[in-house]
């Protein structure tokens, strides 16, 4: 089982992401428009999980499939959407730095949800450091239940994402994802 550790923000997150970017990104090029940085560590100041969050963005549903396939060759094994559309899951090959890798087409909801987050904190540091906050505390109470984890961050998320624009039809389905129980 593994211990829910959240930690103060490392500068070295976004070079750790460019190191992971530049290994897929010569075998994806030709399908994908973009390797995003996604997530907490994304977010400078953030605390955060120490593992990086990345989505190959492709332009159209139906590159998703040669995506996968291309990131086989690096190791990479697909798990599925583990319950989010539109974001194709991944367990890393052995060996390289902790991070989360999924495959999304340009505009699903699992690519909506993670940008409009991401860019969000990045402009509203009193959110972010709230949030970074929440998730301390969280992962404090709840350091082997990654539902209980996600489930307390929830509201928070929603009221970004509603903030954001995402209709109520698309924060349903965020909600349904990340509570669990």
């Amino acid at each position: 089982m593994r211990t829910i550790v959240v930690v103060d923000y490392d500068p070295a997150w976004p070079d750790i992401f460019q190191q992971l970017r530049a290994r897929i990104w010569p075998v994806v090029r030709d399908v994908a428009i973009a390797v995003e940085h996604v997530g907490s560590t994304s977010v400078p100041g953030l605390a955060a999980k120490p593992i990086i969050d990345m989505s190959v963005v492709v332009a159209v549903e139906r590159e998703v499939p040669v995506a996968i396939e291309r990131l086989t060759t690096l190791g990479y094994v697909h798990l599925g959407n583990l319950g989010i559309e539109g974001r194709e899951a991944f367990r890393n090959p052995d060996g390289l730095p902790p991070h989360n890798l999924y495959v999304c087409p340009e505009g699903s909801l699992g690519l909506q949800n993670q940008l409009a987050v991401r860019d969000y904190l990045r402009t509203h540091l009193e959110t972010a450091q709230a949030y970074g906050d929440l998730k301390k505390r969280l992962a404090r109470a709840f350091p082997h239940d990654i539902d209980s984890y996600m489930d307390g961050k929830t509201d928070l998320i929603l009221g970004i994402l509603q903030e954001q624009g995402l209709t109520a039809e698309h924060l349903a389905a965020i909600e349904r994802a990340n509570r669990k129980k």
